[in-house]
């Protein structure tokens, strides 16, 4: 028997239920609050290329990523590329991309670069993610790397990606960013094979969009939704600008944060559960330029910067996609109410812009086409220990409304593949 399914948030969790549920004969409905739909998967404007917003990058065994792109007919449409990988330590750019370059690394001793290289190789083979919630990163990875090298190497890495929340954090976080580095590693060759579809996401999202539309699912854009309500026998009130709309099941795909205060009917405890998942937010930077920084994908970052890291996307994707210009992500992770979120997009484009001529001495101001800020402050749940113990339940106090998002990804990093798997299970175990 077909249902009448309301979906709030329209990024790639919300669009990837409303496309199974339409698939499967349910009327969908999918409200989002922002002029456009794709959440952190979106894309924008910049200079005069259409691409993504926030980088992502899709590896050989991200299976749920490329059967969804599979579904929406592009599937022809990858290039997979060997990319190579720099680390910025010590005010020096190294090259990080294969075993001899590690094994040359200077920062390190051969000790520590044995104890690093064993502890790496370690963690991915460990299964059992859930006794690593237990122990805290920095503990296990002092454990098994040294003291010397977590100082060195891991704890500046960890701050970026964390703030001081990192002392918070546990093993089982490093334990996800390992195993997903791992998986981008064809198993023949050894060598990290990452892709994209032509033309980025904006035809991914273009493409999905037509697919949604075509099953019956109406999109509306720009429609915040008031508050959710409890209707009888067990059906669901959705008010939209005071508009009423009755709804048999309701997903609410926004943070946690936002569904606790969209139902009011949610018991005392419950709305304290979602209310206390902590995020990470994220100041990313889209720099067009006239010129390449450097030969690496991804560049690490250990040194005082004023951001995370260094994602040169032409190093992976054609530069034709970017009309023959360079496209450079500079991120900073922060909490969501750091003060760099007050500050305006010329005083982050001054900081950033610093950051790169230190970095890059051959870098010049005046090669820049374009530069664009994105400001998000909830992007992932900061991974606490005995995080999974504290997860709010899916399925809510209130019949047939469904709270699911990022605090869901358990035992993995946040990206689509993981996004897109959490909601086929979705779909598939809660039978909505």
């Amino acid at each position: 028997m077909s249902k009448n399914i309301a979906i709030i948030g329209a990024g790639f969790l919300g669009l990837t239920v409303a496309l199974r549920c339409a698939q499967r004969g349910d009327t969908v409905t999918v409200f989002e609050s922002g002029a456009e739909i794709g959440g952190l998967a979106s894309a924008w404007k910049i200079g005069d290329v259409v691409w993504d917003k926030h980088y992502h990058v899709t590896l050989l065994s991200d299976a749920y990523t490329r059967k969804i792109v599979e579904d929406i007919g592009l599937a022809d449409e990858f290039e997979w590329v060997e990319t190579k990988t720099g680390f910025y330590t010590e005010g020096k750019l190294y090259s990080m991309s294969n075993t001899l370059e590690f094994l040359k690394f200077p920062p390190l001793d051969i000790i520590s670069k044995l104890r690093l290289g064993g502890t790496i190789f370690y963690a991915s083979r460990v299964k059992d993610w859930k006794v690593l919630e237990k122990i805290s990163v920095e503990k296990w990875l002092t454990k098994l790397s040294g003291k010397s090298t977590f100082e060195k190497m891991w704890r500046p890495l960890l701050k970026a990606k964390l703030g001081d929340a990192y002392k918070k954090t546990s093993a089982a976080f490093i334990w996800a960013t390992i195993q997903r580095m791992y998986a981008a590693r064809n198993s023949g060759l050894k060598k990290e094979m990452f892709g994209y579809v032509r033309g980025g996401y904006a035809r991914v999202l273009e493409n999905l969009a037509k697919k949604l539309t075509d099953l019956g699912v109406s999109i509306k854009l720009e429609s915040k939704i008031d508050r959710i309500e409890p209707a009888d026998n067990n059906k669901v009130n959705v008010i939209n600008s005071g508009v009423y709309s009755i709804f048999d099941a309701v997903v609410l795909t926004c943070p946690s944060s936002v569904a606790a205060d969209l139902v009011p009917a949610f018991t005392p405890k419950e709305r304290q559960t979602l209310s206390g998942v902590k995020y990470q937010g994220i100041v990313c930077a889209s720099v067009l330029t006239k010129t390449p920084i450097s030969d690496y994908y991804v560049t690490n970052i250990t040194d005082e910067t004023p951001f995370t890291g260094v994602i040169e996307m032409s190093a992976l994707v054609d530069k034709k996609e970017f009309g023959g210009n360079h496209l450079i992500y500079l991120p900073k992770y922060v909490e969501p109410d750091d003060a760099m979120f007050e500050l305006s997009d010329d005083e982050i484009e001054k900081r950033f812009l610093a950051g790169l001529e230190k970095m890059y001495p051959s870098f010049k101001r005046d090669a820049v086409v374009d530069f664009r800020v994105s400001k998000v402050r909830q992007v992932f749940p900061l991974p606490v220990l005995n995080y999974s113990s504290s997860v709010p339940s899916i399925k809510t106090s209130v019949p047939n409304v469904f709270v699911v998002n990022s605090a869901h990804i358990l035992n993995g990093t946040l990206n689509v593949n993981e996004t897109v798997a959490l909601a086929e299970r979705f779909v598939i175990e809660h039978k909505i």
